[in-house]
């Protein structure tokens, strides 16, 4: 049984690696906002915002839906959603930005740009293995929990968080997403540039874009944001109103809207110098090296396709940018609501209206049965449990007239293999996904919380099986 589990939980981890790049049924502009209504209500999203770029020019903007579920607030194209992980390309075009000015080289060395990292694991690492992801830290890494910093030198503090950290590789040897490195880099930005992170961006990136209903994680609450909502059992529940956080900015806090989005992507693909030279942008999206094929410096890239993309997951909401700078089309799709687990996931929500609007063949993702299928049995796995707590309450007497060998296996033995179970439930998933169990948590809180007590209630029933078994047997009356 517990191999079993472990396969169908391998297969589960596989599920949750980020949004993926539209592959190959045909559509159009004309038709965007059809298709955009018809996954909306199939993935239950409150709002979705969405651009178009054409021959170079935004072409066309939309909405629909709500800012956040029980209001009457509209999602417009100027709303702000928080963008996610589309963030790491403004990060790497104000890393590249300082590379031009002569203040940075893309092969500096971190102890040469921050005195913290002196002497310290990754002392080594360049600002060019940062950029595409190839600089040894991992996923897992990336995202674990760090102490929780907060005000105008929270990039400083975690930095200092991180000195005794080692890479979990060998810098240049393999390629790894990892938050680190983007964590990293916005530090580069605040020491070299002399101007905290949220400054810089919003000072030589925003502005001189016109990028008016954007700005950067600040530690502020920003009321006219879109409000994300993260998955609950079939529904969605929307996050609590908060601040935003500067210390994650340079990973995934940059806060845009999707009109203001489509200025971007067509900035990147004007073959013009402007906030960055049309070679620097032309290098930014194309492959970074050997070890890294797939990903440029701040973008994935499919050199067969032509494709530039990148995405974004934040908890509550999933974003999705999409460029072919070939044609100079390019697409942006926001969604103010996080993925479930085979129910109402938004992958194909992002992916289907990136496909209308750069008229790309895309088949769908499948009917997801076998994800539905898993996330119920993961649902089911506590209750079953709790069911035989109250079968072995029942049948107490023949527990306790279990004897011998066999019967004290058949009492010891479950507990063997559940605590087994927790242990692939709490720690091995986790990893899997690259994330440990607060975060998915976070992320997926109805998920994490199956995970926790399928683990709890496996181990619960077998040391109840073992406590009723040996607190109730007659002893033998003592001898004259």
């Amino acid at each position: 049984m517990l191999v079993r589990l472990v396969v169908v939980l391998v297969a589960l981890a596989a599920l949750v690696t980020g949004t993926a790049s539209p592959g190959a049924a045909q559509g159009s502009v004309d038709g965007l906002d059809a298709v955009v209504e018809q996954e909306m209500s199939a993935a239950g999203v409150p709002g979705v915002a969405y651009a178009v770029v054409a021959e170079g020019q935004p072409t066309s903007v939309g909405a629909r839906g709500i800012r956040r579920l029980g209001e009457d607030d509209e999602v417009t194209p100027d709303t702000p959603f928080v963008i996610g992980s589309i963030s790491k390309s403004f990060t790497a075009l104000a890393v590249m930005q300082l590379v031009e000015a002569g203040d940075l080289d893309l092969d500096t060395t971190l102890a040469e740009t921050l005195d913290e990292l002196a002497d310290r694991p990754a002392a080594d690492i360049t600002t060019r293995q940062l950029l595409s992801h190839t600089s040894g830290f991992s996923t897992l890494q990336g995202n674990a929990s760090y102490p929780r910093v907060e005000g105008r030198d929270a990039l400083e503090r975690r930095v200092a968080h991180l000195a005794d950290v080692a890479p979990d590789h060998e810098p240049g040897e393999r390629w790894e997403y990892s938050n680190l490195n983007y964590q990293l880099l916005g530090r580069v930005v605040e020491v070299v540039s002399g101007q905290a992170y949220d400054a810089y961006v919003a000072a030589h990136v925003l502005r001189p874009l016109g990028m008016t209903h954007s700005f950067v994680a600040d530690g502020q609450v920003h009321d006219e944001m879109a409000t994300g909502h993260r998955p609950w059992f079939g529904t969605r529940r929307a996050l609590a109103p908060g601040p935003t956080e500067r210390v994650s900015a340079p990973q995934g806090g940059v806060v845009a809207s999707a009109a203001d989005l489509a200025r971007y992507l067509q900035t990147m693909m004007n073959g013009r110098d402007d906030v960055l030279s049309a070679d620097g942008k032309a290098q930014m999206m194309r492959p970074a090296g050997p070890a890294s094929p797939h990903y440029g410096l701040g973008w994935f890239v499919d050199p067969g396709s032509g494709q530039v993309w990148h995405g974004g997951t934040t908890p509550g909401v999933e974003t999705l940018a999409t460029m072919r700078p070939d044609r100079g089309t390019g697409a942006v799709v926001l969604a103010n609501a996080g993925s479930g687990i085979g129910f109402g996931e938004t992958t194909q929500l992002l992916n289907a209206v990136t496909a209308t609007a750069l008229d790309l063949d895309y088949d769908g993702e499948g009917s997801r049965w076998s994800q539905k299928a898993l996330y119920v049995a993961l649902l089911l796995l506590p209750v079953g449990y709790l069911l035989s707590m109250l079968w072995a309450w029942r049948h107490r007497g023949a527990l306790r007239a279990k004897s011998g060998v066999a019967g004290r296996f058949s009492l010891w033995f479950p507990l063997l293999t559940t605590s087994a179970a927790a242990w692939v439930l709490l720690f091995l998933v986790p990893r899997l996904f690259g994330a440990p169990l607060a975060t998915i948590r976070l992320f997926q809180p109805d998920l994490g919380l199956v995970l926790l007590a399928g683990a709890v209630t496996g181990v619960a029933w077998a040391v109840l099986r073992l406590a009723v078994a040996h607190s109730g047997r007659t002893r033998p009356a003592e001898q004259t």
